[in-house]
């Protein structure tokens, strides 16, 4: 017994002990994971009573993300020239991002648009894909159920090229579902942790 109890002390790289200094990291800083799913949340209801704001949030998000890649990648390509290495991909990597990201801010619902009709093609594609495999699997397996997956994606693809602006609200109703969800998941298990705070490290290890 009192081998195995200081077996932790005595091999500080094992796996348990490893396991054990995780738990207890995870114990003192539990409000942490807290924060994080008051936060998903908070963003989750904010997505499914107003999804207009919630779109019109990542959309800017997504243009502040293009323009400062595009800065990023032009500076890096002025760098390359000046070492008389390989410069113009990265400056036409750069000058792509910024326009994007001016579209994104000038016009926010082509912006929009160009996601929703991005992810239509995809639901076409994929149930299109999954219903070619269908016809070569066997019914014992599952034979209708790919096909009636891959035809349910189809139908979700039209619909979002016929009605792109309502598809983006579905979306976004979806996101905020999962941001519940997930929000809800992490503070559960932020009051988890949180009755294991002050526990030594290998009563943490012990209640995992």
């Amino acid at each position: 017994m009192g081998t195995t109890f200081g077996a932790d002390n005595a091999f500080p790289n094992s796996e348990p002990a490893k396991s054990g200094a995780m738990n207890a990291m995870l114990a003192r800083n539990w409000w942490v994971m807290a924060l994080r799913g008051v936060c998903a949340v908070l963003f989750g209801l904010i997505a499914l009573l107003l999804p207009g704001v919630t779109i019109t949030s990542l959309v800017l998000l997504f243009a502040a993300y293009m323009l400062v890649d595009g800065v990023f990648a032009i500076v890096a390509g002025v760098r390359a020239a000046t070492r008389r290495e390989r410069w113009w991909p990265f400056i036409l990597e750069g000058v792509i991002d910024l326009v994007a990201g001016v579209v994104a801010v000038i016009a926010p619902i082509a912006t929009v648009l160009a996601f929703v009709w991005l992810g239509g093609a995809w639901a076409v594609v994929s149930g299109v894909m999954m219903i070619a495999a269908a016809i070569r699997l066997r019914t014992s397996h599952g034979k209708w159920w790919l096909g009636f997956g891959g035809l349910v994606s189809i139908v979700w693809g039209i619909l979002l090229f016929v009605a792109p602006i309502e598809g983006a609200v579905v979306m976004t109703w979806w996101l905020g579902a999962y941001a519940l969800v997930f929000g809800g998941a992490l503070i559960v298990l932020a009051f988890r942790l949180r009755g294991h705070r002050n526990e030594p490290r290998g009563a943490v290890q012990q209640g995992a």
